[in-house]
């Protein structure tokens, strides 16, 4: 396994099978995105709190009443499983940087992602309106609301470019990085914590992006609830249901506990008062992961669209080319085949009319030449969605194509430059409309209290919805906006002086960002919005930005708004942003010669209380006096080298180094060399002469020096270590074999507290051998 780097810091990762890529791609993203999985892991089992503080306990209370934790749970037990093997390899990896990871926590940080990404909190929205305006007034906010999308992509012959939008958070949402074995060699865009790479990749002779397709796949539920013995009842279609309920409690860092009720009737989970949620991924606890490793292996176009049939949410617009000049426009994912009215608001649980049909929506899937998806009204979009974004963005671009315009200025197209004057006196004025259209009698009732959480606040804050359909209000109203706006026009600046780069940081990330001024609005390709009447400053807008050359992968090239790294000392924290703010791309480095080697690491895991421990290729001619040092040491008599000179040593080594069957690898902590590791294929070695080997037997030796160093318990940490990687490296082995010397009463001793079964006594004509057997299933049984 090697990391590979270019001068930015992105990864480039080679590896021997599909199983070890997963783990280096783990071990590298601990490395560069500890911090950041670390709390996105805790928002998905609703435990943020615990270490950033009352703060978060809205999010808390919200991820364990919808469920993340065990919706991840049950998805992962649900998988193929080639998929359950890859995300326990991804799994081990990041615990091996010194991260905290389960195999589901990639499928729970995924859900962190996207379970506020649909379309419930335009349904809170819609019925507030209603409320307090009136039905017909829904339509005067029909447009893209906090939580929507300014996302780009467009494929011409023999090119796909694009920028997704979302929220600006630093670090960055994606994580730019390439993987390689023989299988596939693919480069693209993951979220940290989710191995393989979902939206945005590139194989060499297939690429792929998506955009938001604007589909409506979530509802929220009215629920009538009553109290029935220890527990609640739901009142359903056909009568009282019952509704499975119990309570957790939220640590809060520096706070009293929490205690939140946990409701679950059978359309979904309770989110907040009597409002429950269903969706596709939480009614069959299936989130698509199915997808991912199907992905990486395909070469057509057609390959995508079979992988991407899998899956599930959130409803994506897809564009795929290959390098045979075949193009694709897929809608990909899980819509729900139900009541119109479902697709507005709330809906009453017990009114049958609002249950879902079975099976999904048919989904979309054409072959195109050129196409552009900018979350518009298209023929693969409009059966699935309500609200999408006006037109003008999508005419622009084709607009842009048609004229040969190149892809980076397609990216950076805007009316409103940063250094504009009349641009800045523009958003002023649409700022003060704003805040006179929010004093006005005739909208007050928008301002009484929505009665949901404050987690919910971007999707029912009216002065935010109001700044965001500005155009919609006054024309719905009927009002002249020179009439109604709040105050004169301040004196004319910089759109680009108020219209700041202001990304969301990482709770705990106390890091500075230089200021970044921005042109753009939310109209423009560009799309850098922010909300008149709230906020010039820039919260969202492109969170990458790419372009994939299906000739050449060579010529691809793609950009973050930050880096690559979540540390502020790295000198990857921020060095794209430069770039990013000038419209200038990375690019893709394909060729591994041009890139930065790191030193070849096979396994490594952070020891508590220790130290990292790593595991290299032992070199023969490097290593041998070290390692003569030690088998010459009395306590290591039986490793039966004591009388070997450094030269015999190296010797030795270069003849293990030639087989295939046998190697060696020297044990270092904090850098420091501390014993050897081997393993060897018992068909393969004498030992095999002197039992049945069985298949999936894997056997191994085990030196521990690391005498002049205080470090207690080194071989109770290392051990178990070493083991975990035998098994997680190759699913195929189901059982490690030892055989020590029957005088060697220290090793023997240890096998037995490791959970090793002795067998017989063995002769290998150098010693006399005690046999000793783990199996696999025990072993994993003792590490749940």
């Amino acid at each position: 396994m090697r990391v590979h780097r270019d001068a930015y810091g992105i990864p480039h990762l080679r590896a021997g099978s599909v199983l070890d890529l997963a783990w280096l791609q783990g071990r590298v993203t601990a490395t560069d995105r500890g911090r950041q999985i670390t709390v996105e892991r805790l928002r998905s089992e609703g435990r943020l709190a615990s270490v950033a503080g009352a703060a978060e306990v809205g999010w808390d209370r919200f991820a364990r009443q919808v469920r993340l934790d065990e919706t991840a749970r049950r998805s992962f037990a649900g998988l193929d499983d080639a998929t359950q093997r890859w995300l326990r390899a991804y799994a081990a990896g990041v615990r091996a940087g010194g991260v905290e990871w389960q195999p589901w926590s990639s499928l729970g940080v995924f859900q962190v992602q996207h379970i506020l990404f649909g379309t419930f909190g335009n349904k809170m929205w819609r019925a507030h309106v209603e409320r307090t305006l009136g039905p017909d007034a829904v339509a005067w906010f029909a447009t893209e609301g906090p939580g929507g999308s300014g996302s780009n992509a467009w494929t011409i012959p023999g090119e796909i470019a694009g920028d997704p939008h979302r929220l600006l958070e630093l670090p960055g949402v994606y994580q730019q990085i390439r993987l390689a074995c023989p299988a596939f060699d693919v480069a693209g865009l993951t979220f940290p914590g989710v191995p393989g790479v979902q939206h945005f990749g590139h194989t060499g002779s297939v690429a792929w992006a998506i955009t938001n397709a604007m589909a409506d796949y979530q509802d929220l539920y009215l629920e009538e609830l009553r109290a029935a013995g220890d527990g609640f009842e739901a009142r359903g279609a056909t009568g009282w249901e019952p509704v499975a309920s119990h309570q957790e409690t939220i640590v809060v860092r520096d706070g009293a506990p929490v205690v939140v009720d946990v409701l679950e009737t059978a359309r979904g989970p309770v989110i907040e008062g009597n409002l429950s949620l269903r969706t596709p991924a939480l009614s069959t606890c299936d989130l698509g992961f199915g997808a991912l490793l199907p992905l990486l292996h395909a070469s057509t176009v057609d390959d995508v669209a079979d992988a991407l049939s899998r899956w599930v949410e959130p409803v994506n617009s897809v564009l795929t080319a290959d390098s045979t000049g075949r193009a694709l426009q897929l809608t990909v994912g899980r819509v729900p085949q139900r009541d119109e009215r479902n697709r507005v608001v709330p809906v009453p649980a017990w009114e049958a009319r609002y249950a879902w049909r079975p099976g999904w929506a048919p989904m979309f899937r054409a072959e195109v030449t050129t196409a552009v998806n900018a979350n518009d009204r298209r023929p693969d979009t409009e059966p699935y969605g309500v609200d999408f974004a006006p037109p003008a963005r999508a005419r622009r671009i084709r607009e842009l194509l048609a004229s040969g315009v190149p892809h980076e200025s397609i990216h950076m197209d805007t009316s409103l430059p940063a250094d504009s004057a009349e641009a800045g006196r523009r958003m002023a004025e649409r700022s003060a409309v704003a805040r006179g259209l929010c004093d006005l009698p005739a909208l007050r009732p928008l301002f009484s209290p929505s009665g949901h959480d404050p987690l919910f606040a971007p999707w029912n804050d009216p002065r935010a919805r109001i700044g965001l359909a500005l155009d919609g209000v006054l024309a719905g109203l009927g009002l002249d906006p020179v009439a109604v706006a709040a105050e004169p026009l301040p004196a004319a600046s910089s759109w680009g002086a108020r219209h700041l780069l202001h990304p969301v940081r990482l709770p705990g990330l106390d890091a500075g960002v230089p200021e970044v001024r921005l042109g753009g609005s939310a109209g423009c390709v560009l799309n850098t919005s922010s909300i008149p009447g709230v906020s010039d400053l820039c919260w969202r807008g492109p969170v990458a930005r790419y372009v994939w050359d299906l000739a050449d992968r060579r010529r691809s090239r793609w950009v973050v708004p930050f880096g690559a790294s979540d540390d502020p000392a790295s000198p990857h924290f921020l060095d794209q942003l430069p770039l990013w703010a000038d419209g200038t791309l990375v690019p893709l480095v394909t060729d591994w010669e041009d890139l930065m080697e790191e030193p070849l690491i096979i396994f490594a895991e952070k020891l508590p209380g220790l130290g990292e421990l790593t595991v290299v290729p032992l070199d023969p001619a490097a290593h041998a006096p070290v390692v003569h040092g030690w088998v010459t040491k009395e306590r290591n008599r039986f490793w039966g080298m004591a009388e070997h000179s450094v030269a015999d040593v190296e010797e030795t080594y270069a003849y293990v180094d030639s087989l295939d069957s046998h190697h060696a690898y020297l044990l270092l902590l904090d850098d420091s060399p501390i014993g050897i590791f081997q393993t060897y294929d018992p068909s393969r070695d004498p030992v095999g002469e002197c039992y049945d080997v069985q298949p999936g037997d894997f056997g191994g030796h085990l030196l521990i020096d690391a005498e002049g160093r205080e470090l207690p318990h080194l071989t109770s940490a290392i051990f178990p270590a070493l083991v975990r990687q035998v098994f997680a490296a190759d699913p195929a082995r189901t059982r490690l074999i030892a055989e020590p010397d029957i005088r060697n009463d220290r090793m023997i001793s240890r096998l037995r507290q490791e959970g090793f079964t002795l067998g017989p006594e063995i002769d290998l004509g150098h010693k006399r051998a005690q046999l000793a057997f783990l199996d696999r299933v025990r072993f994993e049984a003792t590490e749940r």
